[in-house]
């Protein structure tokens, strides 16, 4: 048999063992995977799941499920209380320019993969690359399967003070991994506005300019912080 790269010996990431994720889980007497087939890996992996799972009624039945592994996420709204304004990005996203978005230059706020960091060291990485800007004491406001239905990643939110002192760069991300971001420092009335006119679509944005509408930095009456790493910058 030929060896199979990423399940048998290394792939171009160095990684074997693909095919193993989720074979042991037992966390839900609900559930018995059967079978993990490694369907697609490129940077990502897909996957073919075949799992029997004990219905409500009582009944089992065999159910066949594909998973999109693409590590789980980090999300910032940097925000300026004085000067009522947050730090968003526009770049092109090609999932939702052939998705019927008009041009793909989604409205976003920073973000992305934890690769081998935690939560905070991964977005204070992604803040100071797409953004240019180094954040205050970051603020836990939630962690959010995004996609549940076909995607594994749990996007860690979170939310941080910042100043023009702060802005110590240019931003717009990482040439070499073809990233193009367009920093934009926005009013947050007219940010909220852009979530409810269409200008703004992308579903963590809307999430935390909401939360920060609400219960944030911008409420009438912020709840406080979920929880608060060490204000160290």
């Amino acid at each position: 048999m030929t060896p199979r790269p990423g399940v048998d010996v290394p792939d171009h990431r160095g990684r074997t063992g693909l095919d193993r994720t989720g074979r042991a889980l037992d966390r839900n007497p609900a559930v018995r995977v059967r079978d993990v087939e490694l369907t697609s890996q490129g940077w990502h992996v897909l996957r073919r799941t075949t799992f029997d799972y004990r219905r409500r009624d009582g009944r089992w039945e065999t159910q066949v499920r594909e998973t999109y592994d693409r590590g789980n996420g980090a999300v910032v709204l940097p925000y300026d209380t004085g000067r009522r304004c947050v730090l968003l990005t526009r770049q092109f996203r090609y999932p939702a320019y052939v998705n019927d978005h008009p041009d793909g230059m989604l409205v976003e706020a920073a973000a992305g993969l934890l690769d081998a960091d935690d939560p905070h060291t991964a977005i204070r990485r992604e803040a100071a690359e797409e953004l240019g800007v180094t954040l205050g004491p970051l603020t836990h406001v939630l962690d959010a399967y995004m996609s549940p239905g076909s995607v594994t990643e749990r996007l860690h939110f979170f939310a941080a003070p910042y100043s023009p002192a702060d802005r110590v760069g240019a931003g717009g991300g990482v040439e070499e991994e073809g990233e193009d971001i367009e920093v934009l420092e926005v009013p947050f009335t007219e940010a909220l506005a852009m979530t409810r006119d269409g200008r703004i679509t992308d579903g963590k944005t809307v999430l935390l300019l909401q939360w920060a509408a609400l219960d944030g930095p911008f409420s009438p009456h912020p709840a406080g912080p979920v929880a608060t790493t060490s204000p160290h910058r």
